[in-house]
């Protein structure tokens, strides 16, 4: 039987702060997309940034939503009661929602709502503090992004989750953190070595993809990931910087269906000859005999 894979569509911000926006994505994801998950992102912006941080422009004008840094990410910040709308969206499509969370703040908020899981984004994977809330704290399953992590830090976080007894329940994802990143830079073998050192210790693996097309997860799956997050928007020119590593409806549908495709072939053969060979056999097979 073949292994079930998981499809998270990555809402992220790419929203635009619009909460109608965000309801239809849900609704296309589900329902044109056949996702497995759909997930937002939480932020205490002042928590995250320091003042001139938070205060500066956006290092690319044409992308913000405000007039400094700040003003962007609280623009397309969703507060908890707007999440807890989207979650009963999410319901509503029979999809499951989830959320990153990026500080501390944002995971003591999104516990709250007791998602099916959690991810952990590559940028705070080694904020312990927020790690260890969410290892005592939440029982679901813990995505972690591994993008721009040392592997001293990557066994920081399975030595802290074994600390708990949580690593069964925790899922490492191979990611590159550039927004979109070229195939030459995806590096998947990184899959196949996750695999090798985690895989009778962890939940499973996956694939964290800012990448442009699909051919890229394909050959995620067969070098052993079963998880896989890509970015979504409905417009890959509106205004924001994820939009361009993002996949729209019918990049997004594809990717689910050549998933769960390629999924059902990746089987070992029952035996030496298929009952669907034998008809085949008898009338082509020229056996020569010594």
């Amino acid at each position: 039987m073949s292994k079930k894979i998981f499809l998270i569509c990555e809402i992220g911000c790419n929203h635009r702060g619009d909460m109608n926006t965000a309801k239809k994505m849900i609704k296309v994801a589900a329902e044109y997309c056949n996702v497995h998950v759909v997930k937002f992102q939480k932020r205490t912006n002042k928590d995250l940034l320091s003042n001139d941080e938070y205060n500066a422009p956006h290092p690319v004008p044409e992308n913000s939503y405000g007039s400094t840094y700040g003003e962007h990410r609280e623009k397309l910040e969703f507060t908890f009661e707007q999440h807890k709308i989207l979650k009963k969206e999410c319901e509503k499509f029979n999809v499951i929602y989830s959320s990153s969370v990026w500080d501390l703040n944002a995971a003591v908020e999104i516990v709250k709502l007791n998602p099916k899981l959690i991810k952990v984004p590559s940028a705070t994977n080694t904020d312990l503090k927020l790690l260890d809330f969410l290892f005592r704290n939440y029982f679901g399953e813990i995505h972690i992004s591994l993008g721009m992590t040392k592997v001293s830090e990557e066994k920081n976080i399975l030595k802290l989750a074994q600390k708990y007894k949580r690593e069964k329940d925790m899922i490492f994802y191979h990611c590159i953190s550039s927004y979109p990143v070229e195939t030459e830079s995806l590096f998947l073998n990184e899959i196949q070595k996750l695999n090798t050192k985690y895989n009778k210790k962890l939940k499973g693996i996956g694939f964290s993809g800012h990448h442009k097309g699909i051919a890229p997860d394909i050959a995620a799956l067969t070098l052993g990931a079963r998880y896989f997050e890509r970015h979504f928007t409905l417009d890959r020119t509106w205004k924001g910087t994820d939009h361009a590593a993002s996949l729209e409806p019918d990049g997004m549908r594809k990717l689910s269906r050549d998933l769960k495709l390629v999924a059902k072939s990746l089987q070992n053969k029952p035996q030496e000859i298929l009952d669907i060979e034998e008809i085949q056999r008898k009338k082509l097979k020229r056996i020569i005999e010594n």
